[in-house]
């Protein structure tokens, strides 16, 4: 894998990632474990602040992938599930508790720091003799009738026969595949952070549903949780410039003190709340995954589970074509991808917006 760049950029590939966030290293990491030719192209990084809430569907993914034994001890077990009406309302809706061991599961899921997941994806990536890490941003993406053409921010230029956009919600994948996006926005922003707790969660994410927003708190391993806070923009903007003391108390009032007193740790984060839908998902040898096709707010831990399933689909149909011989670009094959991946997405994002 780790042969030098000139030897990587002469030789033509079945498959280019572009974009080195987790959908774009799940779905690198999955093409080149099915032995698919593949350049992954972008400057790698440790992701930010976040936390991600894996559904169980996604950690069976990492398993087949070889991925959650590099960082199955960074998460913390998602038991159970505890809503609260927090609306402030003369009459409040009874307290809900979902339980995995209900429906048979020891977990809904797990959640995890961002860092720990993206360190863990490159770690794996680095064993692959099939795949090409070229730690360069993609400067112009041009497509042609057989092939997609990618030229490097130093002028190199590569070329392969498809490429998975995983670039982000400003993707140059999807400008140069000409689809139009739709967006739309929130009056509101989400504040994140980690924080530290006196009580034990005992693996329940706790979500308070007050007016402006949902609050939520995330299992993290320890007495840590992983904490979004949905609230109008002007306040999480307010909160976000509170001192270290001062937000710890207002994090900690907002949860009703259920988990004892609270401490914020590290960055904190604030990501205004917005959503944005590509028209089409695929187009002129080119497949969009992840923020590159779909963006919707962060409830429900939708949006990276969403990702890693466009990643693994694009992954798996390209790896089949390879197979019989046929071409990993072809029209019909991004026609599949873009019809289950679009219904998948638009069904998940309207239940996004409905619950919000």
């Amino acid at each position: 894998m780790h042969d030098d760049l000139s030897h990587a950029l002469a030789e033509p590939f079945d498959v280019a990632v572009v974009g080195g966030g987790p959908a774009g290293l799940t779905a690198a990491v999955a093409l080149a474990r099915a032995g698919v030719s593949t350049a992954l192209i972008a400057p790698l990084h440790c992701g930010d602040n976040r936390t991600t809430a894996l559904l169980a569907g996604s950690v069976a993914v990492l398993e087949r992938l070889e991925v959650w034994e590099r960082c199955r001890e960074d998460a913390e077990a998602l038991c159970a599930i505890r809503i609260i009406d927090d609306r402030g309302g003369l009459v409040r809706a009874p307290e809900v508790l979902f339980d995995a061991a209900e429906i048979g599961l020891d977990a809904f899921g797990y959640n995890i720091p961002t860092e720990r997941l993206v360190a863990a994806l490159a770690a794996r990536a680095a064993t692959l003799p099939t795949l090409r890490i070229v730690p360069r941003p993609a400067a112009a993406v041009v497509t042609g009738d057989d092939r997609v053409a990618i030229r490097l921010s130093e002028g190199e230029t590569l070329t392969a026969r498809l490429v998975v956009g995983a670039d982000g919600r400003a993707s140059l994948c999807r400008q140069a595949a000409g689809i139009a996006t739709r967006t739309w926005h929130y009056p509101q922003s989400a504040l994140t952070c980690n924080v530290t707790h006196s009580r034990p969660h005992r693996g329940v994410s706790t979500e308070f549903h007050t007016a402006a927003g949902p609050f939520t708190l995330v299992p993290l391993p320890g007495n840590r949780s992983g904490l979004v806070w949905v609230a109008r923009s002007r306040t999480a903007e307010r909160l976000r410039e509170l001192d270290e003391t001062r937000l710890s108390a207002a994090i900690e009032r907002q949860a009703q003190s259920f988990l004892g007193t609270m401490k914020v740790e590290g960055a904190r984060g604030l990501f205004p709340l917005s959503g944005m839908s590509a028209e089409r998902f695929a187009d002129r040898r080119i497949a969009l995954v992840g923020e590159a096709a779909h963006v919707i707010p962060p409830i429900g831990a939708q949006g990276f589970n969403l990702g890693l399933r466009d990643a693994v689909t694009i992954a798996d149909l390209a790896a089949q074509a390879m197979r019989s011989g046929g071409d990993p670009g072809a029209s019909a094959l991004l026609a599949r991808y873009a019809a289950e991946r679009g219904a998948d997405a638009g069904l998940r994002s309207a239940a996004v917006d409905l619950l919000n």
